[in-house]
């Protein structure tokens, strides 16, 4: 079918760069230019196909889409120029404008093909899509699923542009076969620690479905605020940072179903027994402990948590159970997607001495251990959400590889998802059996390198760089390029944990299969970028998440390398350039990532000449 469908169309093996100008992100596995002249497309044009409410509202709006903003490419990529010997100055190479001569035919309706119009939105349902415009004007989209058929759609808002003339066309007839590398790709976004307002998350669900992302993982809860409603314990709400910043159910419900007809789960997370304060404490103070301990102790021999405020659930305490499945029965029933996250991070074993019911559990248990204890958790915990057969948990990997406190026993069926060491924890993880969600902090922690937030911190208070060392000041001065006297402040990590801040390049070249067997690498199922929200709140997250997360929505769709197994980055800094002006079209604040220039001079910005530095 695929070489009559190539046939039919007349295809060429051109490049990108000898055919058009168009540039989708993420770049399809497939796509291939023929070379018969662009194709004109009506100025009203349809998207028709079977009867589906979902579908239906794609095909107006993207169809809408496409004719309000008549795209104009704002860069596009191109062989980068040739440049004269230094130290003469360079000339901008000439680029040749693309053919406008339209042939006869013009595409007026695109055909959509669905097999399965009842695969719901979940884990592992088929994204694949192919699209085919000949130059007969006929245009065809078929996908097995509904979901395949909204990827689809996200292709072709980007290859239908203004052909000069305030019309539209496609800059040559194509034939694109396309399919996500992993089937888990999205963003965590934390609304404990600041809130979001409900128009700002909606812009996040818009921005993921252009990337071809689906998942926003909603951090809902932390122990700075509680901003979700549980009717059967209203009291909760009382530690929302006030009465309007909370999301009601039916927000939630309204939230879901905007997702559900983007192609976007949303999985939700309430994190437990640690970062467990604001609202729990208001139900039942006792299934709360170390809440009103000082955090840090002045020290970190003691420290009871990880950043202020602390508390965690008093794991040994009846009680706490209860209200476990007091609020986790009500969520999950809000909730649409069969993946709820459980949490377990950052526990802190200095908390529990500040609960008499945990050293008393101790003192029953004569050699029992931190893990013993984290244990006691699982065995209790777990059999309030597995509610369903249709349940996957899903949790933090310190769950089983916390130096502290691991269970000692977790069912593979849980998810688990990796921020710490990178490749390696990802190796023991999927050595154990289990699958694994990435967000290596190192990689694509997107609230990196802002500096520090707590107050009241001495570190900042330095004028001038310290003395170092007698040794490492010798190494620094007889060989400066490779010795860097480093300090908090002076070119150090400025007190932010995870710094540096992670570009676009650094989260599309992280290999994060590097050193797995083929075994093990099928244990991933995808990755999340994190916006951890100390320092973020409605006011910024879309320059803070975009446009560079694309990047990573690339990474995770159809991979990081070129058909000749280079890293393709350098090939994604025009598409990624052209993405971020697109998402401004669309109401999205994305940040800048280079000055104007290097999109009207593609690649003159690029630190080497050679275009395969980055090697294989």
């Amino acid at each position: 079918m695929k070489i009559s469908i190539a046939a039919a169309i007349g295809l060429v093996a051109l490049t990108m760069t000898e055919a058009v100008k168009v540039n989708p992100l993420p770049a399809p596995v497939t796509i291939k230019w023929a070379s018969s002249g662009p194709v004109k497309v009506d100025n009203n044009f349809r998207i028709v196909g079977p009867k589906n409410d979902i579908l239906s509202k794609a095909y107006a709006r993207t169809a809408s889409l496409i004719k309000s903003e008549r795209w104009t490419p704002q860069t596009w990529e191109q062989p980068i120029g040739t440049f004269p010997p230094y130290p003469i100055l360079s000339k901008k190479s000439d680029v040749e404008d693309s053919s406008n001569h339209h042939g006869k035919a013009t595409l007026k309706t695109i055909n959509v093909v669905v097999s399965d119009l009842k695969a719901d939105l979940q884990l592992g349902v088929d994204e694949s899509y192919t699209l085919d415009i000949t130059a007969a004007g006929q245009g065809t989209i078929k996908s097995k699923t509904v979901w395949g058929a909204l990827n689809a759609f996200q292709t072709l808002n980007q290859i239908i542009i203004n052909d000069g003339h305030n019309g539209l066309h496609i800059e040559q007839p194509v034939h694109i076969e396309d399919a996500p590398k992993y089937s888990h790709r999205g963003v965590l976004y934390d609304t404990g620690r600041n809130f979001y307002n409900l128009k700002s998350l909606y812009r996040q669900i818009d921005a993921l479905s252009y990337a071809k992302m689906n998942v926003f993982h909603w951090h809902i809860t932390d122990s700075q605020s509680w901003p979700v409603e549980i009717k059967k314990h209203p009291q909760m709400t009382k530690d929302a940072y006030s009465s309007r910043e909370v999301y009601s159910q039916k927000d939630i419900a309204a939230l879901i179903k905007y997702g559900r007809e983007r192609g976007v789960r949303i999985i939700p997370e309430v994190d437990m027994p640690g970062h467990s304060s604001s609202g729990w404490k208001q139900v039942d103070p006792k299934a709360v402990t170390c809440a009103d301990s000082w955090w840090d102790n002045d020290g970190w021999t003691y420290h009871s948590a990880v950043e202020p405020n602390p508390g965690q659930l008093d794991i040994s305490y009846d009680g706490t159970y209860k209200l476990i499945k007091d609020v986790y029965s009500e969520l999950s029933k809000v909730f649409t997607d069969n993946v709820f996250h459980v949490g377990f991070d950052e526990l802190q074993t200095y908390c529990f001495n500040y609960s008499t019911s945990a050293m008393d559990w101790f003192k029953s248990r004569p050699g029992s251990t931190y893990p013993d204890f984290a244990q006691y958790y699982i065995d209790h915990a777990l059999p309030i959400f597995q509610d369903k057969p249709s349940r996957r948990l899903m949790m933090w990997e310190d769950v089983i590889l916390s130096p502290d406190i691991p269970a000692k026993k977790v069912p593979t069926s849980v998810i688990m998802q990796s921020w710490n060491n990178g490749v390696e924890n990802i190796q023991k993880l999927a050595a154990a059996g289990y699958d694994i969600v990435v967000s290596s902090s190192d990689f694509v922690y997107l609230d990196c390198g802002y500096g520090g937030w707590v107050t009241n911190d001495p570190r900042y208070n330095v004028n001038a760089p310290p003395p170092l060392p007698q040794a490492i000041q010798d190494a620094f001065n007889d060989n400066p390029s490779a010795y860097t006297p480093v300090t908090t402040n002076y070119q150090g990590f400025g007190a932010s944990w995870c710094a540096p801040y992670k570009t676009w390049q650094r989260m599309y070249d992280y290999d994060f299969t590097a050193g797995l067997t083929a075994a093990e690498a099928k244990h991933i199922l995808g990755g999340e970028a994190a916006i951890w929200s100390e320092q973020s709140d409605s006011a910024v997250i879309d320059n803070k998440v975009w446009p560079r997360t694309a990047a990573w929505a690339e990474s995770l769709w159809s991979g990081n390398r070129n058909a000749q197994g280079y890293k393709r980055t350098t090939e994604l800094s025009a598409r990624i350039f052209e993405f971020r002006e697109r998402l401004l079209e669309r109401g999205i604040n994305a940040a800048p990532l280079v000055p104007k220039y290097c999109l009207q001079h593609p690649h003159h910005c690029d630190l080497y000449l050679n275009q395969t530095a980055l090697g294989m």
